[in-house]
């Protein structure tokens, strides 16, 4: 695990995003390695494509990717106002090495960045690994309902209304 570096972006991860950039500022098809990574070891993010990538990347508050050599391995970012609320999104790590303690080690940068540290609540959603984030700290909110607008029926018709 030596050979594994850990990068925190700057802020909407231009790098990333605008070069592909990895461990030492080097071009490392990054974006397309970003895509790779989540449409392999992912059920939620197959159909992301290149350009919403970029889009997602330079609208999110804190970017981590993790590396082996110039292989990107691990991924995960957040969106926070900066005091009351973030929401951590799209942790991942590459199925060959899970269970190395690599997810934790993204969420801990994603909790301690400057834009996160001070804010009241941490929001995260998962599908299927409630027990890893258990482990780290986090806890079932059951006092809160998690509530979805799906754009695909929209019964108010939003899309179509110019003024109300």
């Amino acid at each position: 695990m030596d050979d594994i570096n850990i990068l925190e972006h700057f802020k909407g991860a231009p790098g990333l995003r605008i070069f592909g950039l990895g461990p030492n500022y080097k071009p490392s098809r990054g974006l397309e390695q970003l895509q790779n990574l989540l449409t392999k070891n992912s059920s939620w993010a197959q159909e992301r494509d290149v350009r919403d990538l970029k889009t997602m990347l330079a609208r999110s508050s804190v970017v981590i990717s993790l590396w082996s050599q110039d292989k990107l391995i691990g991924f995960g970012r957040a969106n926070t106002d900066e005091i009351f609320r973030a929401v951590l999104w799209d942790i991942i790590i590459e199925k060959d090495f899970q269970n190395l303690g690599l997810g934790k080690k993204i969420v801990h940068k994603l909790l301690t960045n400057p834009l996160i540290s001070n804010v009241q609540r941490i929001y995260i959603m998962t599908t299927h690994c409630e027990s890893f984030y258990e482990k780290i700290g986090f806890r079932n909110a059951s006092d809160q309902m998690l509530m979805i607008y799906d754009k695909t029926i929209d019964i108010l018709n939003i899309n179509h209304v110019k003024n109300i």
